[in-house]
């Protein structure tokens, strides 16, 4: 009836009224104490939470001096949740890249991931870890020449891998890596029944910390990291690199993920869990490859990848290509990567996979 109904209607008006009021009421006290907070940390910068520390510097209540300096891994220019980067070296793992290694284990959990060429078309990673853990790595597989030429300018890493010639093992026992391979360290590493030999081995990232010994000392970087790029670069989608027609890589950005996802050709390339490979950044390392003396039980020649000198790259972060060059002096020195203006190309913080490719293979990118 109309005589009930506006009575009705005045009270809902009046409680929406209430509750609005509530809201707003509520809003401005949580605006009131956020206020509070960080005019006590503009006060205080040091006594701030991480990233309470890099707000006040961004709005300008707090000098970048003033503020304690964040715990940032040296492989990945992330932050660390803990706040405080693990003093332990570098651990690279070798692991397979072959149909029956298909999926493997960890790749997404290691602070970067390298991409080399092997014998018959094939190409094989070196996981590297240092904040990151895994509890399975795997398939383990045997090492490559490339392997120490790359990761002595790491330091002391400690290295773990299965078997390898006489000539790269002699070239390991002449670097500074700590060798946890297989033949050394058996009781690190375990078999995985429901998969067949060879491509059954693997391991943990503390169990092999643990092979190692207690061993002290971070990283240097490899690579420079900032939150944006300034420079130059054109957009891109994806990036196609046909090293053979057995390793045929391809690289999807995705912009709602932040991240560039990898491809086995027109296959996603999937690990154990059903997650596909995904990076933060794409390193291209074009270099020279030659034929060894080193043959595999086909006859195949291993590869001989020349990682001193310079050559051409391409960086992919941000949906975006940055075109420049590599350097490296010696293979104690680090690889630095440089625009056409010889300045450093800086990478975005996060997980990093470099793909050393030989210099006939094209590098097709699509806008």
């Amino acid at each position: 009836m109309p005589g009930t109904d506006r009575p009705r209607s005045a009270r809902h008006r009046r409680g929406r009224l209430s509750r609005r009021g509530k809201v707003v009421a509520a809003s401005t006290t949580v605006v009131v104490a956020i206020g509070a907070a960080l005019g006590y940390f503009a006060l205080f910068p040091k006594q701030a939470p991480a990233f309470v520390q890099k707000t006040l510097v961004t709005v300008g209540l707090a000098d970048p001096s003033e503020v304690e300096p964040q715990a940032t891994c040296p492989l990945t220019g992330e932050v660390e949740p803990s706040g405080r980067v693990p003093d332990r070296p570098a651990l690279a793992v070798k692991v397979e890249n072959a149909p029956e290694a298909w999926p493997q284990a960890s790749l997404n959990d290691a602070d970067v991931v390298v991409e080399e060429p092997v014998e018959g078309g094939y190409t094989r990673f070196i996981a590297i870890f240092h904040c990151g853990n895994s509890d399975r790595v795997g398939p383990i597989r045997s090492v490559r020449m490339t392997d120490p030429d790359y990761l002595r300018q790491l330091g002391s890493a400690v290295f773990a891998y299965s078997g390898g010639a006489p000539a790269v093992t002699r070239e390991l026992a002449e670097s500074d890596l700590v060798d946890v391979n297989y033949g050394i360290a058996a009781d690190a590493y375990t078999r995985d029944p429901a998969r067949s030999a060879p491509h059954d081995l693997y391991s943990s990232t503390k169990a092999l910390r643990k092979a190692a010994g207690e061993k002290e000392g971070t990283p240097s970087a490899l690579f420079t990291f900032s939150e944006t790029w300034e420079g130059r670069g054109r957009r891109v989608t994806a990036a196609h690199l046909p090293y053979s027609s057995v390793s045929d890589v391809s690289w999807e950005w995705r912009r709602a993920a932040r991240a560039w996802f990898r491809s086995h050709g027109d296959a996603a390339h999937m690990l154990e869990g059903d997650e596909q490979v995904s990076v933060t950044n794409v390193v291209i390392q074009v270099v020279q490859v030659t034929d060894s003396r080193i043959v595999d039980a086909a006859g195949n020649p291993s590869p001989n990848v020349k990682l001193t000198g310079t050559g051409k790259a391409y960086v992919l972060r941000d949906g975006k290509v940055v075109v420049g060059s590599w350097e490296r002096r010696g293979l104690d020195e680090p690889t630095t990567f440089l625009t056409k203006d010889g300045e450093d190309i800086s990478l975005a913080p996060g997980r990093t996979w470099v793909q050393l490719l030989p210099s006939w293979v094209p590098v097709e990118l699509t806008r």
